[in-house]
This record gives C-alpha cells, structure tokens and sequence, in this order.
C-alpha cells in the first residue's frame, strides 16, 4: 500500500473523529450547557444537531421536562396547636440551567436537598396559621397555594419554578391518636348520654299528660255519672211520689211485700217479733185496696 493512501485513510479516520466528537444532538426535551476547562461558554435550549470543540469543549445536560421529588415525613405544629405528621411532595421545572449550574452543580437532582428545606420551611409557616380542619378540608387548595408562592418567591437564584406542592399524607403523631379516640369516645358517650336524659324527660313528660288526661277523664265520667244518677234517683223519686199519691194502700203493701221477699228469700233467715209487731200484718190480714 502506497505511503499517499495510508495518509488519506489516516486524514478520513482523524476526520470521522473529529466529527463524531465536534457534533451532537440536543433533544426536544434538553437543554445543554457547553463548558470549556470547567467553564460555562454556552447554553443551549432549542432542539437540533449543534456542533462543539472536540476534546476541549463538553456538555452537561438538563431535562425540560416536570420533575417530582418526595419530601420526607415532618411533624409541623397547626394554628390550634395540634401536631400533624405530613408527606408532601413538590413539582418543580429547571427553568435556566445555567442559574441552576452555578447554584447547585451538575446533577440533575441536585436541588432535591435544598428543595426539601425550602418547602419544609414554607410548610411550618403556612400550616402553623391554619388549623386542623382547614387542613382537612376543601381549603386546603388555598393552603398548598400559598405554600407554593412561598417556595417560588425563593427559587429564581436556582433557576428552577416551582409548577405545584402537595400534602400526599397527613397523620396524627402516634402518641397523640389514642388521646383523641378517647376524646372521640367521651364526646361519643356524652352525646348519648344527653339523648338518653332527653328520652328519659320526654317519655316523663309524656306519662305525665297522658296520666292528667285519664284523670281529668275519670274526675268528667264520674262527674257525668253523678249527674244522671241524681238525674235518675230524682226520676224514681218522681215516679214513687207519683205511684204512691195513687194509691196509699197499694203502695204501702207493695213496699212491705218486698221486705218479706228480702228477708226470707234465704229460707235461712230468723225473726224474733212480738205478734203484734206491724211487720207481721199483712201476715195476720191481707190488705185491703182502697181504688184510685
């Protein structure tokens, strides 16, 4: 092989390196910064085939895209000073990569320790103005708002925005639960105990009327039944009078035939009489009628 090709294919092979080593491609969901002996001389946010200084020039990477990072548990103390553990998390973008860079290094989840003070911070001030039901409740769409505003206000020097904050967990310390079951308990027990008095007075209240009204019913039957007894005795008498103005006699023997009925009727019934006793007479002599 002639010394003028094994130059040519060494120049072909030194410029395939060259190339492969000068270009690259940034994706639509990068953006890239070209530093040189450590320094940042250029960034790149637009997708597409670039070109760099072979073996003086490299790129560190940044992704575009949403990125997530879990938080660990805190124990925060609300408005009403009641403790609560939370799990949250936080969406964040790295918006200037070279901000980014100069703030917290190369690493792409570099932030994520910063993050978690920034956001813990801003938990403990916002959860510490509201109380325990604001937290459980639809309100706590404003709460993580404000928390986010918060940890926004402090993240353009990292070149990152913060798109979202969430609580994932809120737990009561477990020292705190079984205090609070028993307090769910007593009020529990409380509640039906006053339900129970309100029964108990309700069902008193109800004998009662009920016995005011049987009496108050018996006090008019017995005042009607006096009434027509008077009203009847008065009618017999009437009628007796009336019977007895008729015929004297009559009368006078009817009454003592009934006496006679009424102590004799037995067959076991003893009289102790002197002949002549007036009891005895129509006994000795019938009576005689006398005519109307």
């Amino acid at each position: 092989m002639s010394r003028p090709l094994i130059a040519l294919i060494a120049l072909l092979v030194v410029l395939f390196v060259l190339a492969d080593s000068s270009l690259f491609t940034v994706d639509q969901t990068e953006q890239v910064l070209v530093t040189q002996f450590g320094e940042v001389v250029r960034q790149i946010r637009d997708p597409g085939l670039k070109a760099k200084l072979p073996f003086v020039q490299s790129l560190i990477e940044f992704d575009k895209r949403l990125l997530s990072v879990e938080l660990p548990g805190e124990e925060v103390i609300l408005g009403d000073q009641r403790r609560l553990i939370v799990d949250s998390f936080a969406v964040y973008r790295i918006t200037d990569p070279l901000k980014y860079y100069q703030a917290v290094g190369p690493g792409q989840f570099a932030i994520q320790g910063r993050l978690n003070s920034i956001v813990t911070a801003s938990l403990r001030r916002v959860l510490g103005n509201n109380q325990l039901l604001d937290v459980l409740s639809a309100d706590r769409e404003r709460i993580m708002a404000s928390i986010r505003d918060q940890v926004n206000a402090e993240m353009p020097e990292f070149g990152v925005s913060i798109e979202d904050v969430r609580i994932r967990r809120a737990d009561l310390p477990p020292e705190n639960t079984q205090a609070i079951l028993s307090r769910m308990q007593s009020e529990r027990q409380r509640i039906a105990a006053q339900q129970r008095a309100e029964g108990a007075e309700a069902s008193a209240r109800i004998r009662a009327d009920a016995e005011r009204d049987r009496t108050v019913l018996l006090a008019e039957a017995r005042a009607t039944a006096d009434k027509l007894r008077g009203e009847g005795e008065g009618e017999a008498t009437r009628i007796s009078a009336k019977a007895y103005s008729q015929d004297v006699n009559f009368y006078s023997a009817w009454r003592t035939l009934q006496a006679y009925r009424d102590s004799f009727e037995s067959g076991a019934s003893r009289l102790v009489l002197t002949p002549d006793n007036d009891f005895l007479r129509y006994l000795q002599s019938p009576p005689t009628p006398t005519g109307p």
